[in-house]
């Protein structure tokens, strides 16, 4: 069912756009990700989504009611909108303790003590929290004061959940146990939830749909495993994943019956099902580098490379390699005894390949379906 709608979506600041023409559905009980680089207008797209921000033109429908039509001279205010919000920062009051910073907004809403208190203890326990009831925020731990912030969210029972970068001032390792949380928490309570992150890593884990966006446009909407594997152009293949995506630049060449991608020495081989679909010659490939294989012993028909870097990391090691004027990364489970300065060879499989206009950066053809 489709919960929030928005339709040809434009705001400007001082005559510069900050989001152009954006269409997006988000049906009920997803969680859906605005993700990009700072500025691509991810931010404004949420507080346009909260009633924070009007927009210069377009339509919001959320669960079949008009939030805001400029031409049907529509417009219903953020309190009116039952939505919750978490920001960057936490926004606790530093002099309440966190029963009140809870509490506060469900006495507003003149609620009976017992049902507030009965409240404050259940979603307290939602988020492993209930022993710290009578802290006050500079007694808790970054992590604890972002869970006293969600559970503050979820109080209100709001229908929509709209978190702005909720985990970037936190570190590595609390950031990890925080995505577990709010992912538990969306199943738990079948929320609808908007999500703004540049961290991709955090979309992937966390969301059912991905909307990626740029420079104030939508770029593709899509689960993590199509924005992932399937980009639709350069642009999105290049931001989601780490490390980055490889970019082969290259030209399209027959030799005999078959037809390959060539640069320099490396020759990949265009299957039938792809030949008919590639409209010009020159083309960008891409492979992500977990898709290369490697090997230190010479093998047929493999492509010899020099290692440049390696980078162990623990759980994989990243290679990057050169071959001319090419330069590629790899990466390979746990450690290695792969050295810098050495040869190695390395395959790359045509079935993991995506294929690119140079011109356009628009997808051309890739093997995932």
């Amino acid at each position: 069912m489709k919960w929030i709608e928005l339709k040809d979506i434009k705001k400007t600041y001082s005559g510069s756009p900050a989001v152009r023409e954006l269409n997006l559905t988000i049906e009920e009980k997803q969680f859906v990700t605005l993700l990009g680089p700072s500025g691509c207008g991810k931010t404004t797209t949420l507080r346009i989504i909260a009633g924070l921000e009007e927009p210069d033109s377009g339509e919001i429908i959320v669960n079949g009611k008009i939030f805001f039509s400029r031409e049907k001279g529509i417009y219903v205010p953020p309190e009116k909108r039952k939505l919750g919000l978490i920001f960057q920062s936490y926004a606790l009051w530093p002099h309440m303790t966190v029963r009140k910073n809870i509490s506060l907004a469900l006495e507003q809403m003149r609620l009976p003590k017992d049902k507030i208190e009965s409240i404050v203890k259940e979603v307290l326990n939602k988020v492993q929290l209930s022993e710290y009831i009578d802290r006050y925020p500079s007694e808790l731990s970054g992590g604890q004061q972002q869970r006293v912030a969600v559970a503050r969210m979820i109080a209100a029972k709001p229908s929509i959940f709209l978190m702005d970068e909720p985990l970037s001032n936190l570190d590595a390792m609390l950031r990890v146990d925080m995505r577990t949380e709010l992912k538990r928490l969306h199943h738990e309570l079948g929320s609808t939830t908007v999500y703004v992150t540049h961290d991709q890593v955090e979309a992937l884990t966390l969301s059912d749909k991905i909307a990626v966006m740029d420079k104030g446009i939508l770029k593709q909407v899509g689960t993590p495993e199509e924005i992932y594997k399937r980009p639709q152009d350069l642009f999105v293949a290049r931001f989601v994943g780490s490390p980055r995506i490889n970019c082969i630049e290259g030209n399209l060449a027959t030799e005999g019956s078959g037809r390959y991608f060539k640069t320099g020495k490396i020759k990949i081989q265009i299957k039938n099902e792809a030949q008919s679909k590639m409209s010009t010659d020159s083309l960008i490939g891409t492979i992500r580098p977990e898709d290369i294989v490697v090997s230190k012993v010479e093998k047929p028909g493999w492509i010899k490379v020099n290692v440049f870097s390696v980078l162990p990391a623990g759980s994989e090691t990243i290679l990057s390699v050169k071959q001319d004027t090419i330069n590629l990364s790899v990466k390979i489970n746990g450690f290695t005894d792969i050295r810098m300065n050495e040869s190695v060879w390395i395959n790359i499989d045509p079935l993991k390949m995506n294929y690119y206009n140079k011109e356009t950066g628009k997808l051309v053809f890739s093997y995932f379906s």
